[in-house]
């Protein structure tokens, strides 16, 4: 059976504690997309420091706080893509401007009107590059134990800084997998 074989659009990606990579080290990876040709996600809790309206100034008033782009990803760290959350009752299949991803989520094409999309969505997230895996290449990972396949939910695209999401995502795991939200950053502090 293959590794990743849990993983789908809208299931996260926790970084295992041992994974210590600089780029996704404690981090929580929303899956966009994962077939046969691979995948890509966005990483959920890295702000940058800049700010979307210097970058996408019709976007900048309508993202959530902080209004920062988000580090997606050491993948084209030039490309932007753009994660909505819509409001509960708006069809993701009819709504302009969107490309469905999971639920209520959705792909946000930056190329559309922003004041026609705002109304319909609860938040947008703006991330710079992506995290992306060739055929199993991330199923190469999981099976060496570096990252937890979960289940993700809407409401974490949206989770502002200051909240630990990699944390937050672990302990609501059954057990034993919710244990692991309590180690620590640096053992050596421990």
């Amino acid at each position: 059976m293959r590794p990743d074989r849990e993983v789908e659009p809208g299931s996260l990606l926790v970084a295992s504690p041992k994974l210590l990579d600089s780029n996704f080290r404690r981090t929580v990876v929303y899956v966009i997309d994962h077939r046969g040709e691979g995948t890509l996600g966005v990483v959920l809790n890295r702000p940058s420091e800049v700010a979307v309206h210097d970058v996408l100034p019709a976007w900048g008033p309508y993202v959530s706080r902080p209004q920062a782009v988000f580090v997606g990803g050491p993948v084209d760290q030039k490309t932007a893509l753009c994660l909505a959350a819509l409001n509960t009752g708006e069809d993701v299949g009819s709504t302009d401007g969107v490309i469905a991803v999971r639920g209520p989520v959705a792909m946000v094409d930056l190329d559309s009107d922003p004041e026609a999309l705002v109304p319909k969505v609860r938040g947008l997230r703006v991330f710079a590059g992506y995290a992306g895996w060739d055929v199993n290449q991330l199923g190469g990972e999981i099976e060496r134990g570096d990252w937890y396949v979960v289940a993700g939910l809407p409401g974490d695209v949206l989770t502002p800084p200051g909240i630990d999401l990699w944390g937050r995502v672990l302990r609501r795991q059954g057990m034993p997998l919710a244990l692991q939200a309590s180690h620590p950053g640096d053992v050596l502090r421990n």
